[in-house]
């Protein structure tokens, strides 16, 4: 069995939020592989700590998917300031093509337009992949799920990071859809009663209140905060709400467009002029949604550079979808140019750990060897991009930790799914499959 079809049996999805089915990346041709270390959603340390722990597996993964695509050159993108990380890779990268490109702690230092950049000093065409620049680009979880797939073992457990308002805030491996509930509980609970869950990041993350939602192959984190934090509310606004106050409030500073890190590489990204189609001009939509379409929805303008705290991470969220409903794709016609001032404009993460008052939660999140465990998982069909994988598996079928329980359809888009731990199949619903011990 070629790595190809070993990366797609083993389910093999962007272990870093994104998705994206591994195995398609690695039959492209290419000249560079890109491993995303980076890290930069504020409170979440889970890829340094893997690194840290894994260092062989890192590497090892990224040179077997090198080999696959013919690239002669890769390269480990890693924050400065994770020396301990940096040490432990270094020891393998002799003989392998592999060299660091080190970071400065700044976000969002892990977009892939930024850092292809900052690796081979090329940019992606406005809307473009890194592909087209002949890159592959892989968060370094995904390459440790690679190395591990080459040796015959799916994804049955995803490497979390629990921060915040828990007591005792580590990262650890959890088997595929255990709730939130037992990873807090792991966590040692909380400290407040009442909190929120940011699922994946403060930043780029979603809000939940549900403890019984469920690990995925893409969560990467969990950051409770007390229900009165500032983020909290800010993020449970209604969308209406949010775009109705942008609407009222935008003094057209410009901001949030002179902050913003696509713009500064030299895509055609301005929020405020978004901002404007919300309803300052009769027929604005046509006009100023276009300025959305390559924002890369990294939630700088919106938590950190707006000084009215309005929404133009969302109000661009929004223009996509009106020009989608429109069938209109705007296309940037002037050429890519990096701002003269870009590097002037980077926002330390200490800095922006003080915006979002969350100062006092930055801790570290050591690894821990042992893992929940759990009597029961709910092993959602749609962890990936793609159509939605069908069950293979019938009620009360015994199965083991990497049974094959749901597969794509034939041609579509999407992720082998396999059994997190042994048990039996107890529910099968349109979204996801029950497995108890």
């Amino acid at each position: 069995m070629s790595l190809i079809d070993k990366i797609q049996a083993a389910g093999i999805v962007g272990a870093g939020g994104g998705g994206f089915p591994a195995h398609v990346k690695a039959q492209a041709k290419v000249e560079f592989i890109i491993a995303n270390g980076a890290e930069c959603e504020p409170l979440i340390h889970k890829d340094f700590e893997l690194m840290l722990h894994f260092p062989a597996e890192v590497v090892g993964g990224m040179k077997l998917v090198m080999d696959a695509t013919g690239a002669q050159k890769g390269y480990l993108g890693v924050k400065a300031k994770n020396k301990q990380a940096i040490e432990a890779l270094e020891k393998y990268l002799p003989g392998t093509g592999i060299e660091m490109v080190i970071l400065g702690d700044f976000y969002p230092a892990g977009d892939e337009y930024e850092l292809v950049y900052l690796a081979t000093g090329r940019l992606i065409p406005p809307a473009g992949i890194p592909l087209n620049v002949g890159c592959v680009v892989n968060n370094v979880e995904t390459f440790y799920n690679i190395y591990q797939a080459a040796r015959g073992s799916a994804v049955t457990r995803k490497f979390v990071c629990v921060a915040g308002a828990v007591k005792k805030a580590s990262s650890f491996f959890v088997p595929v859809g255990t709730t939130f509930r037992e990873l807090i509980e792991f966590a040692g609970g909380t400290t407040v009663n009442d909190f929120g869950i940011f699922i994946g990041g403060l930043m780029m993350g979603s809000l939940t209140f549900d403890l019984d939602e469920v690990v995925t192959k893409t969560t990467s984190g969990l950051i409770v905060l007390p229900k009165d934090h500032y983020l909290v509310g800010r993020k449970n606004r209604s969308a209406h709400n949010k775009l109705k106050i942008g609407k009222s409030a935008c003094d057209q500073c410009s901001y949030c467009t002179e902050m913003c890190p696509r713009y500064l590489l030299g895509y055609d990204v301005q929020p405020h002029k978004v901002m404007r189609s919300l309803g300052f001009t009769t027929g604005g939509k046509a006009v100023w949604n276009q300025f959305a379409e390559l924002c890369c929805a990294c939630g700088l303008c919106t938590l950190y550079s707006c000084p009215e705290d309005l929404y133009p991470k969302e109000a661009c969220d929004n223009s996509k979808q009106e020009m989608k409903s429109a069938n209109f794709k705007y296309k940037q016609e002037k050429p890519v140019k990096v701002h003269p001032i870009k590097e002037g404009r980077r926002v330390p993460l200490r800095q922006l750990r003080h915006r979002l008052q969350v100062e006092n939660y930055e801790k570290h999140a050591p690894y821990l060897e042992a893992m929940p465990e759990v009597q029961s998982v709910k092993i959602m069909l749609k962890q990936h991009v793609g159509d939605k994988a069908l069950p293979i598996v019938s009620m009360g079928d015994s199965v083991k930790e990497g049974t094959l329980i749901a597969k794509p359809a034939e041609g579509k888009l999407g992720s082998y799914i396999h059994s997190s731990i042994d048990g039996k199949v107890t529910h099968i619903a349109e979204d996801y499959i029950k497995i108890s011990r």
